[in-house]
């Protein structure tokens, strides 16, 4: 279909989503049906990645098109509108070029300033008012729980569930529309984010079908660092609870299900009003989630794939059908993409890439997506897995941050290319993977002498990105020459 000049825009985003547990993208279980019907209709990018395992560093890369080093937002607590370093950003461009602006679901990030702009927590705090006893009961409910899993369905149905509610947020506000304007969408989802809880029919859906994960609570102890140390603090506090390991992927899987039905109510209700046809949707995750890969859940420890990898999938109109295999692909290239789709220049010091161009069917550089990087890392030194530093939440009891003052500690940066990854560490010694072989990242390569052109090939990569990631803020008197689409390859090789 063809696209307008102002087509509407709908982000749809989940947290914490592993890029692989859907049908889609060769899982086991029909955990997102509607997504997966999504991407055969538009364009799935296979090889999409966070720019920081973490909520608020990753967000703010979605809505700056800079990476954490650059937007200087390296911790979740660094939320406010002075902690980030940025040009325009997403809001500014599309109140520029007069879009309406709803917002509903978890925030987790800098603008606060957009109409309608409601949060749903994940750990039962929200600005949206509960109105009715029902969601002040669920409320207080998820409260109460002990960040999951829980043992036994969430006792209210689907519809108080915060993706239902969310969801009827959004269908609200956009009824509510200026039908003259074109307008943005941004509605996100909290869940699967930890707790991890759901309703029936969910609870149930996949818990006699969980496949094996690919390794156990060894693997953290055999990679040490960070790995062992939260490990090994997640025992403390809840002895024995890895054996939950299968109870916690069921529950994961249904309630990406959960999440999936009520996407397809979002989209039944835009061709219901007529406006299907020209609406840009774009669904994405912020990083993803251990799923009891090393024993651990969550996040927090390294750059792993379960942490790194994210679904991507745009849809809509001048959007081609195409199965995206060979690009690598960034939460950062959201922002220019958006400017291109709605011929809006892209604003001084973005740094990621256009994809409107191989969205579209037009021909790009394949060399300008032949890699990737993510970012992770509070700065200083790595803590030792002996130590026990001040943190922000008490030793004793079971609740605990899994993004603190150890796991987070030194700094980090990865590059992905081909078939391998390889990190710089600071101070430690780098890691390369080959990632065919071994997708957990075990076996760490990089004093292999027959991975010696491989890892300067990655390095010298590796180097261009640092360069590449240079800030260009703030403006002075001079003008820079900016990159058509932000792309820094020019020859153009057709596309995959």
């Amino acid at each position: 279909m063809t696209c307008p000049t102002a087509p509407n825009i709908v982000f749809i985003m989940s947290d914490q989503v592993r890029a692989d547990f859907s049908k889609g993208m060769g899982f086991d279980l029909d955990t997102t049906p509607f997504l997966d019907s999504l991407a055969a209709r538009g364009t799935r990018f296979r090889r999409a990645y966070t720019t920081a395992p973490a909520c608020v560093p990753a967000r703010t890369s979605l809505l700056t098109g800079r990476w954490p080093s650059t937007h200087r937002v390296r911790q979740n607590s660094n939320n406010g509108p002075a902690d980030v370093s940025r040009g325009d950003d997403l809001v500014d461009v599309l109140r520029g070029a007069g879009y309406q602006l709803f917002y509903a679901g978890k925030t987790h990030m800098y603008r606060s300033d957009a109409a309608n702009w409601d949060a749903f927590s994940e750990y039962g705090q929200t600005k949206a008012p509960d109105t009715t006893t029902e969601q002040r009961a669920f409320t207080a409910w998820l409260k109460s729980v002990d960040m999951g899993p829980t043992t036994a369905p969430t006792p209210f149905p689907p519809e108080q569930q915060y993706p239902y509610r969310i969801v009827s947020d959004a269908i609200r506000q956009i009824d509510a529309r200026d039908p003259g304007k074109p307008f943005f969408a941004f509605v996100s989802t909290s869940e699967p984010h930890n707790p991890y809880q759901v309703s029936e029919p969910y609870f149930s859906m996949f818990e006699d079908k969980i496949p094996e994960r690919t390794c156990g609570p060894e693997a953290a102890e055999a990679k040490g660092g960070a790995y062992k140390w939260l490990r090994d603090l997640v025992e403390e506090k809840r002895p024995g609870y890895d054996k939950l390991w299968r109870r916690y992927r069921a529950i994961y899987c249904g309630m990406l299900r959960l999440i999936d039905d009520q996407w397809r109510r979002l989209a039944d209700h835009l061709k219901e009003q007529g406006l299907w046809e020209n609406t840009l949707l774009i669904y994405l995750a912020d990083h993803g989630d251990y799923t009891a890969e090393y024993g651990l859940q969550r996040k927090g420890a390294g750059i792993p794939e379960v942490l790194a990898h994210i679904p991507m999938i745009v849809h809509g109109c001048g959007v081609e059908v195409r199965d995206n295999k060979r690009d690598f692909v960034s939460i950062a290239d959201v922002l220019p993409t958006v400017c291109e789709a709605i011929g809006r220049p892209v604003p001084l010091g973005v740094q990621g890439r256009s994809l409107w161009q191989m969205l579209t069917g037009s021909a790009y550089p394949a060399e300008e997506f032949s890699d990737v990087v993510t970012e992770r890392g509070f700065g200083g030194l790595p803590y030792p897995d002996d130590a026990r530093p001040p943190l922000h939440f008490p030793y004793e009891g079971t609740r605990y941050d899994e993004l603190n003052s150890v796991t987070q500690s030194g700094s980090s940066r990865m590059i992905r290319h081909d078939r391998y990854k390889l990190y710089e560490n600071v101070p430690d010694r780098g890691e390369l993977y080959d990632l065919d072989k071994d997708p957990m990242e075990l076996h760490n390569r990089w004093d292999d002498p027959s991975m010696h052109k491989v890892k300067a090939d990655l390095m010298q990569r590796l180097q261009r990105w640092s360069v590449r990631l240079t800030d260009d803020l703030p403006k002075g008197v001079y003008n820079a020459r900016l990159a058509p689409h932000n792309w820094y390859q020019t020859s153009k090789e057709g596309r995959s």
